[in-house]
Parts: C-alpha cells; structure tokens; sequence
C-alpha cells in the first residue's frame, strides 16, 4: 500500500467513527467531519441534459438533489402536466454511469470540491426557481453553507423562493424506533447493525437540522406522517403506461412467482426465499429471484409474472409495489395496518396489496391458486389504485400548493 493508501486508510478510521455518532457533534464539529471526508481532487463530473427555459415568476419548480427511484424526475414531470409550468428534477450522484433519469446531473465530487460550481449553481437557482423542494437533507451547493440543507433552505427562503424539504425514508426515519415497534425489522438484525447507527445518526441530525423550519414539509411514503408531525404526503409516482401489460394473470397451471429485491436484507428475502423454494421444487409454482437488474428488466420482469413478491420486513409499500400494481400483477408484501388506514383515509381507496407475513407466505399462494378469479380482481384493482393515487396528480397538487399554482386540490376518489 501507497503513502496515498495509508492515509486514506488512517482519514477512514478517524471519520468512520465520527459518522456513526455524528448526530452527537456540534454543528461546527459535524461541517469539519464533511470536509474532511469530502476533500479531495475531482474526478469526473456529468453534463447538463436539459434546463428549463424560465426565469423568476414563471412559477418554476426545482426538485433536488436525490432523485432516489427517479421520484425528482418523475415529480417534476407531474408538476408540469397538472400546471403548465416548468419544472426540472436535479441529481448529485456518485455513480457517472448508472443513474436515474434527471434535468440536470453533477457528479457528487464537483458538488462537493468545485467552489465555482456551487456559487453557479446558486446563482442559476436563484434566477430560474419560484420553488425549490430539498430532498433527504441532502445538500444542494456542496460547502457553500457548510453542507448543511437547512442553511440552503433558509437562505432561499430569504432570498424569496419558496421552499420545501422531503423526506424519503431511510433519510428520517429511525431505525431503533422501527426496530422497537416491528419484531421483523431488519434493523435489529446482525448484518445491519452498523448500518443502522449510521442511518440512525443520519436521521437524527437530519431531525435537529429541520427543527422548527417553517416551510413546506413533504414525505413519499404514508408511514412517515406519523414519523414527521405536520408533514404532507407527497406520493411517490408511476408512469402507469409504461409499465402496463396485457399479458394474462394465472392462467398459467404453474404460476410464475417474482422476487427482486433492491436490497436484500431491507426486503425480507431470507424470509422469502424457503418458501418459495419448496413450492418451486414441488412444481407449484416457477420461482424467479434476480437483484441488480435495471429499470428496463424489472419491468419485463414484472409483466412476465404472475405475482410479485414485494417486503416482508419493513410494514411499507412505495415504488417497487407501485410500478408492480401497475403492470397488473398481484402483490404479495406486509403491510401495517396503519399505513394501510392512512391510504383509506387520505384517498378513500383501500390498498389492493395482498396482505401477507412472512410466515403465511405458503397459505396464501395457496389461497391465491385456489380463487384464480378473485386473485385476478385483486391485479386489476392494483392498475386501478395506481392509476388513481399515484400518477402524479395527488403529487402535483402537493407541489402546485408550494408554489401557489392550480391545481388547489388533489383528485377526486
């Protein structure tokens, strides 16, 4: 190992410690863990792929710097179709060659080193934006404001844009709360246990940063309305055509079966896995798993399937179950009851996700074999409640609220 490697190996165990208990730091303190982490030359950077052409007073929304999923994306796109105003999704992102899609995408090391960057970044934000929802407490101008979103927001709100911040998930929910209330949770299991103080630091800095902040503040997922007090809920966003299928739902005598967690161990797979090997070496069913697939092979995945696996840990639904609904598949997850009341009473529709625990994971594959036809009604109300809660109108309407632009309202039940 190099003098280069040595010292990059010494910097790693000073600040890897630090982040696991950052949410304990000053605020001083927590800016100098960040910049030491993040110095360092810059390796690459990406393009601009569009701008919107807007100017201060045109009602333009900027959503950044996340883009978790392509949500940044997908919410911009909403924004336009309900108002006819511009819109644009930026992503900072560590990855040059896998990433969502996006307006406007910065490699995290130029956000993070180039000086210039950041004051353009502000400057162009300034002069384009009416509105700005900040994501994850993740910053947008780098070390311009300490790295620090709270700054960022408060310093566009002087400057008179209106501002938002949004939470996704991991960025504010905490894992001890979760582990404490879910005896599933896979935050309270061995492989995760760093990760979890990491994430549970992260959450808690995230929540002393955002304390008293009088702005908008946004969730993606139901279940964090009640992690949030005062939060509105934002709905994640399917494009409902392009994940459409016409192929037949278990009409097949031997099922097609699919599991594709984005992460395993957050997923509940170990807990799928036994189950659905059995059924498979019985001939019951044909168990597909796959992980690391793109956008495009989930996708074909879905619409080959009959039936899709979603969680069997976590008590949510979000993205992943979305875009499954809506290639008209039925949806196996666990879902807690009260994420499931929230859904009804926010939209009136009741959540078509066929409720399953881990341990019942045989019977009601059984159950579902054994009334194809009611399976089948299930599948089809899944493209119905995506197509009315998660198309983008509940969200626009949401965002449109930020900027004072119609819609006034989300649409009807």
């Amino acid at each position: 190992m190099g003098a280069r490697g040595r010292a990059r190996t010494a910097l790693g165990a000073v600040v890897g410690p630090a982040l696991d208990r950052r949410h304990l730091l000053p605020e001083p303190l927590d800016r100098a863990v960040d910049a030491v982490r993040w110095a360092g030359p810059v390796r690459h950077g990406l393009e601009d792929r569009a701008l919107p052409s807007a100017t201060r007073g045109d009602g333009a929304l900027l959503v950044a710097p996340a883009n978790f999923a392509g949500q940044g994306w997908e919410w911009a796109r909403a924004y336009e179709r309900a108002t006819g105003r511009p819109a644009a999704a930026w992503m900072i992102t560590a990855d040059p060659v896998f990433a969502y899609q996006a307006d406007h995408s910065t490699g995290l090391e130029v956000q993070r080193a180039s000086r210039a960057w950041q004051r353009r970044q502000l400057e162009r934000v300034l002069s384009t934006f009416d509105a700005v929802v900040l994501e994850a407490g993740r910053p947008l101008f780098g070390s311009l404001f300490g790295f620090d979103a709270r700054r960022e927001a408060d310093a566009l709100r002087s400057a008179g844009l209106d501002v938002a911040v949004l939470w996704h998930g991991t960025d504010i929910r905490l894992p001890s709360e979760h582990a404490a209330t879910h005896p599933l949770s896979p935050y309270g299991t061995a492989p995760l246990l760093r990760r979890s103080r990491r994430l549970e630091s992260v959450a808690r800095r995230n929540r002393r940063r955002m304390r008293g902040f009088a702005g908008t503040v946004l969730v993606s997922t139901p279940d964090l309305l009640a992690a949030v007090p005062g939060s509105q809920w934002c709905p994640v966003v399917v494009d409902t055509e392009s994940w459409a299928s016409t192929a037949p739902v278990l009409e097949r005598v031997r099922p097609v079966v699919v599991h594709v967690p984005s992460n395993p161990l957050l997923k509940g797979t170990d807990l799928v896995r036994p189950h659905l090997q059995r059924l498979h070496d019985a001939g019951v069913v044909e168990y597909r798993e796959a992980a690391g697939l793109t956008s495009a092979e989930v996708r074909q995945l879905y619409r080959e399937a009959d039936v899709v696996l979603d969680q069997f840990r976590l008590g949510i639904y979000g993205v992943a179950a979305c875009e499954a609904m809506a290639a008209g598949r039925v949806v196996l997850s666990s879902v807690d009851t009260s994420v499931r009341d929230e859904v009804h009473a926010r939209t009136g529709h009741e959540l078509p996700v066929v409720e399953t625990p881990a341990a019942q994971l045989t019977d009601r594959l059984t159950e579902l074999l054994a009334d194809r036809d009611g399976a089948r009604r299930r599948a089809a109300a899944g493209v119905g409640f995506v197509a009315a809660v998660h198309d983008g109108r509940r969200s626009a309407a949401e965002l449109a609220a930020l900027v004072g632009t119609g819609p006034t309202s989300a649409p009807p039940s």
